[in-house]
């Protein structure tokens, strides 16, 4: 035990103790953990930015953005409405929205999945009353346990996939670790929808519980061929009881009905007028059917997102809009701007919206080519013009084109026509060739925080052979569980895997046992690490117990209005259970005879 053995174990207890403490971004701690090595001499600077050029980090990477070129074409704006349906036990919603959530994890890596969903989770719960505290935890998890169902499903296991690589081992087959994580991704799942969900708190989210007050617009829609509710009555349709909307006022051939019982059928032609929330407002205009407003120069259904946003503007006493009604303004012309809906000191405007005669003080909700607010930000016809809500969007031929580039990456992965770095790098290139995603936003779309970290953490592995401090480690574990097996000193490794990933991130938990784990299955002369490492991929992704062990869980953490032992609570019955179905896998498809 040299200088280089005790300088090593002093800098990963110092950094294990910074990222307990959050003394610092979890990057920027990992990161001069590396440098550190360097300095005192335990890596070479080769050997530490090593992993900057690693296959399984660079597949990370392209991985955000063939995520979020999916964001972008809109595939996933309907999800919670489709998945979540209307009203019924929460027991049911969660079986029902949690095992597609795992099957979409399984080929996305699963931070950019939960990313797309909490929006459309939130939406859903404050439209049926539904605490969202019971969902996001839950949805979480559910991407967690699906990414360790295939090799790209979570970083995780692309990192454990790179260090075999880089040792001289066969990488990870795409579905390898499929025969122990889909065991485990379905008993999880099941689990948390039949007991786990009455472990966590029903609390509203942190805004609806401090009851701030948001501006509500106007905006009418006409019932259109198509629309999947003609016929039935409003409650039926489910426009009784809208979270962020409601249906004040119906026109019906030139007859009014305000209030609207909840009895009345909807008719084609019906114009439905709304009073809402900015972003509720924009999902109604998503709705097959229901037209919000008529214009050739703008399709509202399938606008591009990347061209075109929505602004929300208020007029000013000197603006030349004072006094006209919409359609005598020729806002269209003028502006190029379409007006979605109007709001008006709090009030509804029961008219039309072209025939709403235009007051100072107004604000209007607008669509509007993206360079809007450089045009317009100065000008004395607007008091003040600010962004809103986004909600991506693009043609409907976009969605098609990326759903196939990734029936093609997945195939030629699965397959092995080509490595998976390629097969990855060439759909995100293709998907912003396509213009799917704006090369801006493909370059904003990746994580380089969690990119730093997953590089860094390959050279402190490398640190930890080098010095010696994985053998000293492998050996204690050989004492301490050899007599009980192999199976012994793998719970060994998963459990201590399990707990680091808890207290620091899954990806530098993977890359630190990882070394350990090569070293163990040498002293203990076992042939095959490869069992021993699926189960190290497995506890490192596995993460339930603290806000801080993954990604997602700290994602949904604010949101969902939850507190630190909310995932306590939950979380470590998760950790347990979940560790000993995968043990008990690996045992039977590996280890047994």
């Amino acid at each position: 035990m040299d200088f280089h053995f005790w300088y090593t174990i002093l800098l990963i207890c110092l950094m294990t103790a910074a990222l307990l403490k959050e003394w610092a971004d979890p990057d920027l701690i990992i990161f001069s953990t590396l440098l550190l090595l360097i300095l005192g001499g335990v890596i070479s600077t080769q050997e530490a930015f090593s992993g900057f050029s690693n296959a399984g980090m660079l597949t990370v990477g392209f991985l955000f953005v063939v995520a979020a070129a999916m964001q972008r074409t809109g595939i996933f704006n309907q999800l919670g409405d489709l998945l979540l349906g209307r009203k019924g036990p929460i027991s049911i919603k969660l079986a029902r929205f949690l095992y597609p959530v795992a099957g979409i994890s399984a080929v996305f890596n699963n931070t950019p999945i939960v990313a797309m969903l909490i929006p459309a989770v939130r939406l859903w719960a404050k439209r049926n009353d539904y605490p969202v505290s019971k969902f996001l935890i839950p949805l979480s998890y559910a991407a967690i346990l699906g990414g360790t169902c295939t090799l790209i499903g979570t970083s995780t296991t692309l990192v454990v996939h790179g260090l075999m690589l880089e040792n001289g081992m066969p990488g990870l087959g795409f579905f390898e670790i499929t025969w122990i994580g889909l065991p485990v991704a379905i008993i999880g799942i099941a689990l948390i929808s039949t007991i786990g969900h009455r472990l966590l708190p029903s609390r509203a989210e942190p805004m609806a519980e401090l009851g701030m007050q948001t501006r509500e617009f106007v905006v009418a829609v006409r019932v259109m061929e198509g629309y999947r509710s003609i016929g039935k009555t409003l409650e039926e349709a489910g426009l009784r009881h809208l979270k962020g909307l409601y249906l004040f006022q119906i026109e019906r051939v030139g007859t009014v009905m305000t209030p609207v019982p909840p009895t009345t059928r909807i008719q084609l032609g019906d114009r439905l007028f709304f009073t809402g929330l900015p972003e509720t407002i924009l999902e109604l205009q998503k709705t097959p059917g229901l037209n919000v407003i008529k214009d050739e120069a703008f399709d509202l259904r399938h606008y591009d997102s990347d061209a075109f946003g929505t602004f929300e503007v208020v007029i000013s006493p000197n603006s030349p809009l004072v006094g006209k009604n919409v359609r005598e303004s020729k806002f269209r012309a003028h502006y190029n701007a379409v007006i979605l809906a109007i709001h008006r000191s709090g009030g509804r405007i029961q008219k039309k919206i072209g025939d709403i005669v235009l007051r100072s003080g107004d604000t209007l909700l607008l669509l509007a080519p993206n360079d809007f607010f450089t045009r317009y930000y100065h000008s004395k016809d607007f008091y003040l013009v600010s962004k809103s809500a986004a909600t991506p969007s693009k043609p409907q031929w976009y969605t098609y084109f990326a759903v196939a580039i990734l029936v093609a990456m997945i195939t030629a992965m699965a397959t092995g026509a080509v490595p998976i770095i390629v097969a990855v790098s060439v759909a995100a290139v293709v998907l912003v060739a396509g213009r799917c995603i704006s090369p801006e936003d493909a370059w904003a779309s990746v994580d380089w925080s969690v990119l730093l970290i997953i590089a860094s953490a390959f050279g402190i592995s490398k640190g930890l052979q080098n010095s010696g401090v994985a053998g000293f480690l492998a050996e204690r574990l050989i004492v301490g569980l050899g007599s009980f097996g192999p199976i012994g000193l793998l719970a060994g490794i998963y459990f201590i895997t399990s707990f680091y990933t808890e207290i620091i991130t899954n990806n530098a938990a993977a890359a630190l046992v990882f070394p350990i784990t090569l070293a163990l299955t040498q002293e203990a002369g076992i042939e095959d690490p490869r069992p021993f490492l699926i189960g190290l991929a497995l506890a490192a992704s596995a993460s339930f117990a603290t806000p801080i062990g993954y990604q997602t869980n700290l994602m949904v953490y604010g949101p969902g209005g939850y507190r630190f032992r909310d995932f306590l609570k939950i979380g470590i019955p998760m950790n347990l259970l979940m560790g000993l179905i995968a043990l008990l896998t690996i045992y039977f498809v590996y280890l047994r005879g």
